[in-house]
């Protein structure tokens, strides 16, 4: 076991590499902003963004994980085995406009798969400067298709055969551009044996620090004392986290024995089958006079590199955000300064690193007084890019050389960065409308629009009204003091309100101030002295739905174009919102639909204590087609737990069918490989285009013995008197309705008195992103757990068992899939006459 560990330990730090270096090789290859590899993750369809280089992976985490079935240029490369070129903005939007929608800047991409046999093992992708279509041709495709090839080629030999040993499950690694001139040594490298603390220091790194050949000591005690002598201490206990798992996530600051900034980066480098070796490398930023000029300068500077941290940072930017600069140094921007992150800054980051162009905005300083806000409270900010630096100026509002007029809002639209690129106007508009897609019911429209929409434009406030026989009745509010609205609760449509007369006159109404509003509605209940209000109708396809209200702290005006795009977005909102009104109707319906295929109780046994559980999925109206059952078979109890493929009526229609041919199967005694062989055959007959799994197990309750056949379904779990619990490893067959040939093995077993016997379905143990083996691992435990407190409280109540196990589940508010649970025990002879 130790070998295989640590050939696995091996395997991934040479996976690292061979991503690193084909990411590195693509942006050198045409002059690429970005490049990265997505690979297949152990989860079925879905990839995973492995290694990104010349990008911050922070800023690009929407994008870390894509689904293959979602439009998006990486998951059509790999379905279809062909590079996909967008060479600028206008082409993305076109082929793919959600794309378009989360990255509105002017630039191109390449996707490329990673051939690996019968499909791609995954995709080569790189961001670039946009071109003209025209220019297409001047873009090497054959370097990055050799770049792919190469790769997969090293990855399948990595794999030794087995392409889906090379998969990735766990967050990007972040990896630095090769710079454009290595002129001067500024970086040297080394690695770390943690046991023998012997440090092999290359030349590079010998001449960066002052050293003769010979006069380096080799152990890591010198290495701290010549990098930093001021900071050995940390650097000796950077490296001891790094021994145990922890390299640092950025860059470590120090300070070199001059004084000047100095930057230390740690990884693990593989192992030598006993202990992990570490890498790293030191680096000098580059300094000179041009820092010493930026030092003398009254505005602030920071300068980042392409993964966003900071390698300068003169006095006056230091002063500014209220750190030191020795804090500043080497940490990414939005650890350093975390009041700069989040949207839309991490938009305008996005832009400046993908795009050209330089981005302007205002931001707001933390600890500034919302009652009396002036000038002095904000920052004017710019961000200037180059092919290896950013460069930021950090300006008092106040001090601007010109008058800036009032101070915008933190998210005033026109200091977005996607307002200096032609994009603009459509971004939000699409980002809201496919966020949209997904929301099903008035509360997922509700928190998508908090999510979309108020970030977007600086909101604090906002209210959505719904229709009810001309009345309106609240929805949603966040922002709003507590209690403010309710005398607002079910107001007619003849009341003097904005929220109804914008609602009545299908015109949006826009208040720059509270004082407007007041003025507008005289003796209107206002919950802020300052602030404004946009108050938008909600109204689909001519029908009136409601109304909503968005509340900013700041008086603001609102721009033509701002007020054609609200009352755009409004709209998107009226048609999700009668969406999710006839969906609460219509879920109701399909609800009791699938109720009443379940049974409504299950058959008894003096000798047999059973309980079930149900819980609907709640993500989307359809319904699911998991169900159990316990039926009388002869002189014992059947138990049978199945799951139809897919949701909707249809899977829950197969579901009543199934369920009524397996009980009449157990009715009549037959074996438990005859009930699923007889089930699959009329699923195959009635030819509904879907499958199922099912367990059936046929328990003799007075002896314990039991016979059970599996097709496709999860293996159950046996929980013993004396608490310790299993999971039964039964041979089983094919799901039902595949083959009409397939067989089902029978495996016999013993049901000891008070032993619980649990059945379940996938939907109790799988998650997005996770092996399902450690969810019935996690379920076996908790299973473990509940029967020994039920135990101790002397008896064991399958019911409390049973809502023990599906708590977790029952408080998830969006559970992708149906969960179904069937407990069963043998009460103890003792508890008879």
């Amino acid at each position: 076991m130790a070998g295989s560990g640590e050939q696995t330990v091996r395997t991934r730090a040479r996976l690292a590499t061979l991503l690193a270096d084909a990411s590195a090789g693509a942006l050198g290859a045409v002059g690429g902003r970005g490049a990265g590899v997505y690979l297949r993750s152990g989860s079925p369809g879905l990839l995973r963004l492995a290694v990104l280089a010349g990008l911050p992976a922070t800023l690009f985490k929407p994008w870390w994980r894509l689904h293959l079935g979602r439009p998006f240029p990486v998951s059509d490369a790999f379905r279809l085995g062909t590079q996909v070129v967008l060479p600028n903005a206008t082409e993305t939007v076109r082929r793919y406009p959600q794309f378009a929608a989360g990255l509105p800047f002017p630039f191109g991409s390449v996707h490329v798969p990673v051939p690996g046999g019968s499909e791609p093992l995954g995709v080569l992708t790189v961001l670039r400067p946009a071109m003209a279509e025209s220019e297409d041709e001047l873009l090497d495709r054959e370097v990055l298709g050799r770049l792919a090839e190469g790769l997969g080629a090293e990855l399948l030999g990595l794999a030794d055969g087995d392409p889906d040993a090379v998969v990735w499950d766990g967050e990007p690694l972040c990896v630095r551009p090769p710079a454009a001139q290595p002129a001067r040594a500024v970086m040297g490298g080394f690695d770390w044996d943690p046991q023998t603390s012997r440090v092999r220091a290359d030349d590079r790194l010998q001449a960066l620090l002052g050293l003769r050949p010979g006069e380096f000591a080799g152990t890591d005690a010198a290495l701290a004392d010549a990098v930093a002598p001021a900071d050995a201490h940390r650097i000796l206990a950077a490296l001891r986290d790094a021994a145990a798992g922890r390299p640092p996530g950025a860059p470590l600051g120090l300070r070199s024995p001059d004084g000047t900034p100095r930057l230390l980066d740690l990884w693990q480098a593989g192992d030598d089958g006993v202990a992990p070796r570490i890498g790293g490398v030191i680096l000098d930023p580059p300094a000179g006079c041009a820092d010493r000029a930026a030092d003398l300068l009254p505005q602030g500077v920071l300068a980042l590199d392409r993964l966003g941290v900071i390698v300068y940072a003169n006095p006056a930017a230091a002063r500014l955000v209220g750190q030191d600069r020795e804090r500043l140094l080497g940490r990414e921007l939005w650890e350093a300064v975390p009041w700069l992150s989040g949207p839309p800054y991490d938009d305008h980051l996005r832009g400046v690193l993908l795009s050209s162009a330089p981005v302007h905005f205002h931001a707001r300083r933390p600890g500034a007084c919302p009652e009396e806000p002036g000038q002095d409270d904000w920052l004017a900010v710019s961000v200037h890019p180059g092919p290896e630096l950013l460069a930021c100026t950090l300006v008092p509002a106040s001090r601007m050389d010109a008058p800036v007029g009032p101070v915008p809002d933190t998210h005033e639209p026109e200091d977005t960065v996607a307002s200096a690129h032609a994009l603009a106007p459509l971004y939000r508009p699409i980002a809201l409308a496919i966020a949209l897609t997904d929301a099903v019911t008035a509360r997922q429209v509700s928190e998508v629009v908090v999510r979309e929409l108020l970030p977007a434009f600086g909101g604090r406030r906002l209210a959505i009204y719904l229709l009810q026989e001309r009345h309106l009745y609240l929805a949603w509010e966040t922002g709003f003091p507590q209690g403010f609205l309710a005398p607002f609760e079910g107001v007619g449509l003849d009341e003097h309100l904005p929220g109804v007369e914008t609602l009545t006159t299908g015109r949006p109404l826009f208040f720059e101030s509270m004082r407007q509003l007041d003025a507008a509605y005289p003796g209107i209940a206002l919950d802020a002295e300052e602030g404004s209000r946009a108050f938008l109708p909600l109204i689909a396809s001519g029908r009136p739905v409601g109304s909503c209200i968005l509340g900013f702290d700041a008086s603001r005006r609102f721009s033509a174009e701002e007020r054609t795009v609200l009352t755009a977005l409004a709209g998107l909102i009226a048609h999700a919102m009668e969406r999710a009104q006839r969906y609460d109707s219509e879920a109701a319906l399909a609800r009791g639909l699938q109720q009443a295929l379940l049974p409504r109780r299950l058959s008894a046994h003096p000798r047999v204590e059973t309980a079930g559980r149900y819980l609907p999925g709640t993500q989307g109206l359809d319904v699911g087609g998991d169900w159990y059952d316990v039926v009388e078979a002869g002189d014992g109890l059947a138990l049978v737990i199945g799951d139809v493929q897919g949701h909707g009526v249809q899977a829950a229609a197969t579901m009543g069918q199934l369920r009524s041919a397996v009980r009449a199967f157990a009715l009549g005694d037959r074996p438990p490989d005859e009930v699923l062989s007889g089930t699959n055959l009329l699923l195959i007959d009635l030819d509904p285009g879907q499958f199922a799994s099912c367990c059936y197990l046929r328990l003799d309750p007075a002896t314990g013995h039991a016979r059970v056949a599996r097709a496709g379904h999860p293996p159950p779990l046996l929980c013993s008197p004396d608490g310790r619990t299993r999971r039964l490893d039964i041979p089983g067959g094919v799901v039902l309705g595949v083959d009409p040939q397939a067989r089902y093995p029978v495996t016999e077993l013993l049901l000891e008195p008070d032993a619980i016997l649990a059945l379940y379905t996938d939907g109790l143990v799988e998650r997005p992103g996770a092996d399902i083996d450690d969810g019935i691992t996690a379920l076996r435990q908790a299973l473990a757990k509940a029967g020994a407190a039920a135990g101790r409280r002397g008896g064991r109540s399958l019911a409390r068992v049973a809502d023990r196990l599906t708590a977790t589940a029952r408080h998830t508010a969006d559970r992708p899939d149906d969960v179904a649970l069937l407990l069963a025990a043998r009460r103890s002879s003792a508890a008879y006459p």
